[in-house]
């Protein structure tokens, strides 16, 4: 997917909330080919189901219980404690910003190159998740 893994000083110029954006788009990707792997295959059922994960209050619910290196824990806490500015009306700040630092976490493995262990993080964050 990536060409080559950004540098640590390359990720840090990004900022948090970059790498939280880049995380979003990943996290969002993944989601969507777990479900066209499970058969999903009309867009509108593709939305609906993909909603259930990506939203601020699955993936806080889904960040609790994650098992961290040093190094991840401290990325998922910048993550966490960026200032995002506003929360949208349909989530709390507090799941926002356990959503941002998921993000942050799933952007900084992928510009890292860390896609092993960015597929282990996503398969704990679904796993034993009952499709609706």
């Amino acid at each position: 997917m990536l060409s080559a893994p950004l540098t640590d000083d390359q990720i840090s110029a990004l900022g948090i909330l970059a790498v939280a954006s880049v995380g979003d788009s990943v996290y969002d990707l993944l989601v969507r080919v777990k479900l066209c792997a499970e058969g999903t295959a009309r867009a509108e059922e593709l939305h609906n189901k993909r909603i259930q994960y990506v939203n601020a209050r699955a993936q806080a619910k889904a960040a609790r219980g994650l098992v961290l290196t040093p190094e991840e824990a401290g990325i998922y806490r910048r993550g966490r404690n960026a200032q995002t500015g506003s929360v949208p009306p349909s989530a709390s700040r507090a799941d926002y910003q356990a959503a941002t630092a998921l993000e942050a976490l799933f952007g900084w493995l992928y510009l890292s190159g860390r896609e092993e262990r960015l597929r282990e993080l996503f398969d704990q964050v679904t796993e034993g998740r009952a499709e609706s």
